[in-house]
């Protein structure tokens, strides 16, 4: 079968919206060229992602390249997401550039050519992110390695929203906790929480692709028995009982359940918030403390910023 890359120059804030957008459009994967992860101060202060070759890379923003089945229906496809991406203004998300090309590729190049962006990474004190496919040697003994099969959609937790969430995950969560996942994404927070200690994790996310993502990637690493994994619109119907929530998503989307996250949280209970670009910090933080949360951290990494945030006990 022969495949049509899309790829797409846009901004960091419009990865996820327009991630999801592809995928709705029937992308079998979607790739994260993010020049960021070129810069190794930038990506992590504990550690690099080695042998990227900068020519891949735009010199700013970055590149999401999604691959679609060449059919009859490829021209439509195409100019409904080019319509649903510019649409996104609407939602005052900045798209940049917003250059779209699209380039052939056979299916053996498809299979194979992404995994050339993603290498191992150590993001906090204790662990280590590493795709699949890689070899690696842990260099201690209380190393905590994360294996992820990225599976096209969601990339290996590189991105400082992810960094900034995991190492928050290192501080607060404490042994035998019980933790929501709301975005799930490739269910690397979900992983990471097992991996910490929590003694049951639930991951939702609105996406099918995600919930099978994070359901395949955590029994890699072998905490299938901690933790469900279930599509759900954030915490909608959720049950209350969590003592930490972390949700690595858009701004906006968290704005949307800051109640619903307090309500949920037990007394004493924290709430991880990333994602957050810095216009947005302000909003996110005064919506915080109105539903009766107290803002214990406030970091950040490149342009992105997350918060802590505590519920009285």
């Amino acid at each position: 079968m022969k495949w049509s890359e899309l790829k797409v120059h846009t901004t960091n804030e419009a990865i996820e919206p327009v991630s999801n957008i592809l995928h709705e459009s029937g992308a079998s994967g979607v790739v994260i060229v993010d020049p960021m992860d070129l810069d190794k101060d930038d990506v992590t202060l504990f550690g690099s992602v080695y042998e990227l070759d900068p020519t891949n890379y735009p010199d700013e923003g970055v590149y999401i390249k999604a691959y679609l089945p060449m059919n009859s229906f490829l021209g439509e496809t195409v100019d409904a997401i080019k319509e649903s991406i510019n649409n996104l203004v609407k939602f005052d998300i900045d798209i940049g550039e917003n250059n779209i090309t699209i380039s052939e590729v056979n299916e053996e190049e498809w299979s194979t050519a992404w995994k050339k962006y993603y290498k191992p990474v150590k993001i906090s004190e204790k662990i280590t992110i590493i795709p699949t496919w890689e070899e690696y040697e842990p260099v201690s003994s209380d190393e905590i390695i994360i294996e992820l099969d990225p599976g096209m959609a969601f990339g290996t937790g590189t991105h400082p929203t992810t960094v900034l969430s995991i190492q928050a995950l290192e501080q607060y969560v404490n042994e035998g906790d019980v933790v929501y996942d709301v975005g799930s994404g490739s269910g690397v927070l979900t992983i990471a929480a097992a991996l910490l200690g929590a003694s049951h994790i639930k991951a939702f996310d609105l996406d099918e692709i995600a919930v099978k993502s994070t359901t395949i990637n955590v029994k890699l690493n072998h905490v299938q028995d901690r933790m469900e994994a279930k599509q759900n619109n954030l915490l909608n119907g959720v049950e209350p009982g969590a003592d930490l929530i972390v949700s690595n998503i858009l701004a906006e989307i968290i704005l949307q359940f800051v109640d619903d996250a307090y309500h949920k949280l037990n007394p004493g209970g924290y709430f991880i918030t990333s994602g957050i670009i810095q216009g947005k910090k302000n909003e996110v933080k005064e919506q915080l403390e109105l539903n009766g949360f107290d803002i214990i951290e406030v970091n950040q990494m490149e342009d992105w910023i997350s918060m802590v945030a505590k519920k009285p006990e």
